[in-house]
Parts: C-alpha cells; structure tokens; sequence
C-alpha cells in the first residue's frame, strides 16, 4: 500500500473513533484532537505521494512552496504529480473516497446530536450535502480532478489554496466544536453558525464543480 493510501486509511479510522468518542459522550478533548489529525493527514497524503513518485528527491518544503504558488516549485512537482496521475489513475479517487467517508461520518454525528432538537432540518441539510457531493463527484469525475480547474470561478471558489484552506478549517470547527457541544455542554448556538457557514460553503464550492463541468 502506497504511504499516501495509507494517511487516507488512517484518517477514515480516525473519524470512526471519533464518532464512538462522541456516542459514548467520553473523552471531548481528544476527539477534537483526532479529528485535527484527521484533517491534518488529508493535506498530508498528497505529498506523501509526490515524495514516493519522485523517490524522496521532493521535500516537504518544495512541496509546501509549490501548493502555495511558488513558480519554481511548481515546475518541479508539477511532472511528478503528472506522472501520478498517469501510474495510480485511482489515487485521487480514494482520496475524495476518504474525504467523503470521513466528512459523512461527521454529518451522521451531527444529525445525532440534534436530532431531538432540530431532526428535520438535520436530516435536510445532511440530505442536501450527501445530494451536492453525488452530483459534484460525478460530473467532475467524467472531467478528471478537480485540481483541473479551468475556469476563472471554479479556480477561486473551489480549486484555491485559499478556498480549500478555508472550507478545512471551517469544518474542522465545526465538527470539533460538536464534540464539545454534545459531549461537555458549550453553548449550541456557536455550533449551529459554524454549520451555517460550512453549509453555504460546500453548496457555493459544489456550484462551482458543476459550472466547471458543464464549460467544454
């Protein structure tokens, strides 16, 4: 198993302990903890594949400037991540597989802890996000990855590092700050804006899937 298979494995184990820690009500702090992780080797896998293909020669540091925008960086990662795609064509299908099996099982958490609260409109807005992905995934798949933006929208909105820095952290806040709701009792109101937000950002960046896939 590819080093980069594996840091998908880990972080799809991870959210399943997570989802107990939050069941059983146990341990907040560590579940929060481990869904850092979690989140942490989903931007890790990528360079781990990249520094398997290239043989050690590309640091962590060549790397970390190439994703950032650095030129010269770019030129050098940019054939080894080409030679990837051609060598392991389902790499970045098991990554968005890990993304999505994780994220579901944070969603699923949330529809738990408020389903005697609000149950119709979690169920609804995990409903509608299990929908964007579906169609997203789909019509982007049939494109190739979406690190092939091509438009100016679909490259700020979903394909930026700004843009997926952004939607990481917000759902590493969101479903953190669930464990600290529904384990220790924080106040729910900070969890339903941070979902707010995550929700009309995984509606905005799937908008921009769908645009790039529909321009020829």
């Amino acid at each position: 198993m590819r080093s980069s298979d594996a840091a998908t494995l880990v972080r799809v184990v991870l959210a399943f302990i997570v989802a107990y820690l939050i069941i059983a009500k146990v341990l907040a702090w560590i579940a929060v903890l481990l869904i850092a992780i979690a989140f942490i080797s989903d931007g890790v896998d990528g360079y781990l594949a990249v520094r398997g293909e290239s043989k050690g020669r590309i640091g962590f540091g060549l790397y970390l400037r190439a994703a950032t925008g650095d030129a010269k960086a770019k030129e050098i990662v940019r054939p080894v991540k080409e030679d990837i795609s051609k060598h392991f064509p389902y790499g970045p299908r098991i990554d968005v597989a890990g993304d999505r099996v994780m994220e579901y099982t944070f969603w699923l958490l949330f529809i738990y802890a408020f389903f005697e609260r609000i149950p119709a409109i979690a169920i609804f807005i995990v409903l509608l996000v299990v929908v964007r992905h579906a169609f997203a995934d789909a019509l982007m798949a049939a494109r190739g990855t979406s690190s092939k933006m091509k438009t100016k929208f679909a490259k700020a909105v979903y394909s930026s590092n700004a843009s997926r820095g952004l939607i990481n952290v917000v759902k590493f806040l969101a479903f953190a700050y669930l464990a600290l709701y529904y384990v220790l009792g924080y106040p729910v109101l900070v969890e339903y804006i941070l979902v707010a937000v995550l929700f009309l950002i995984i509606m905005l960046r799937g908008a921009a899937e769908i645009y790039e896939s529909t321009i020829k």
